[in-house]
Protein backbone atom coordinates (compact mmCIF):
# COMPACT_ATOMS: atom_id res chain seq x y z
CA UNK A 1 0.00 0.00 0.00
CA UNK A 2 1.47 3.44 -0.97
CA UNK A 3 1.82 5.95 1.57
CA UNK A 4 0.10 9.15 1.11
CA UNK A 5 0.98 12.36 1.88
CA UNK A 6 -1.19 15.31 4.02
CA UNK A 7 -1.96 17.20 0.60
CA UNK A 8 -3.48 13.65 -0.86
CA UNK A 9 -5.59 13.24 2.42
CA UNK A 10 -6.95 16.46 2.22
CA UNK A 11 -7.70 16.83 -1.67
CA UNK A 12 -9.67 13.09 -0.82
CA UNK A 13 -11.45 14.70 2.17
CA UNK A 14 -12.80 17.47 -0.23
CA UNK A 15 -13.16 15.92 -2.86
CA UNK A 16 -15.76 13.53 -0.32
CA UNK A 17 -17.19 16.77 1.03
CA UNK A 18 -18.44 17.95 -2.65
CA UNK A 19 -19.68 14.46 -3.67
CA UNK A 20 -22.02 14.45 -0.94
CA UNK A 21 -23.01 18.24 -1.77
CA UNK A 22 -23.73 16.94 -5.41
CA UNK A 23 -25.17 13.87 -4.04
CA UNK A 24 -27.53 16.92 -1.84
CA UNK A 25 -28.47 18.95 -4.67
CA UNK A 26 -29.32 16.54 -7.37
CA UNK A 27 -31.48 14.12 -5.10
CA UNK A 28 -32.73 16.79 -2.49
CA UNK A 29 -32.37 20.58 -4.09
CA UNK A 30 -30.39 21.33 -0.77
CA UNK A 31 -27.14 22.67 -1.24
CA UNK A 32 -25.45 21.81 2.29
CA UNK A 33 -22.66 24.40 1.39
CA UNK A 34 -24.74 27.42 0.47
CA UNK A 35 -26.73 26.53 3.83
CA UNK A 36 -23.51 26.28 6.02
CA UNK A 37 -21.32 29.45 4.10
CA UNK A 38 -24.48 31.28 2.01
CA UNK A 39 -23.70 34.14 4.73
CA UNK A 40 -20.12 34.08 3.88
CA UNK A 41 -20.23 34.04 0.31
CA UNK A 42 -16.25 34.67 0.08
CA UNK A 43 -15.27 31.92 1.78
CA UNK A 44 -18.09 29.60 0.15
CA UNK A 45 -16.50 30.33 -3.04
CA UNK A 46 -13.30 29.12 -1.56
CA UNK A 47 -15.10 26.12 -0.55
CA UNK A 48 -16.11 25.32 -4.33
CA UNK A 49 -12.18 26.76 -5.58
CA UNK A 50 -10.50 24.24 -3.28
CA UNK A 51 -13.00 21.08 -4.23
CA UNK A 52 -12.09 22.14 -7.58
CA UNK A 53 -8.58 22.02 -7.53
CA UNK A 54 -8.73 18.66 -5.20
CA UNK A 55 -10.83 16.88 -8.34
CA UNK A 56 -7.40 18.56 -10.56
CA UNK A 57 -4.92 17.23 -7.92
CA UNK A 58 -6.51 13.75 -8.13
CA UNK A 59 -6.47 13.51 -12.11
CA UNK A 60 -3.15 14.76 -11.88
CA UNK A 61 -2.19 12.09 -9.02
CA UNK A 62 -4.20 9.27 -10.03
CA UNK A 63 -1.73 6.54 -10.29
CA UNK A 64 -0.20 7.69 -7.07
CA UNK A 65 -3.25 7.79 -5.09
Amino acid sequence: MKKRNTVDWIALILLIIGGLNWLLVGALKFDLVQSILGSIPVLRDIVYILVGLSAIWAIVRIEKI
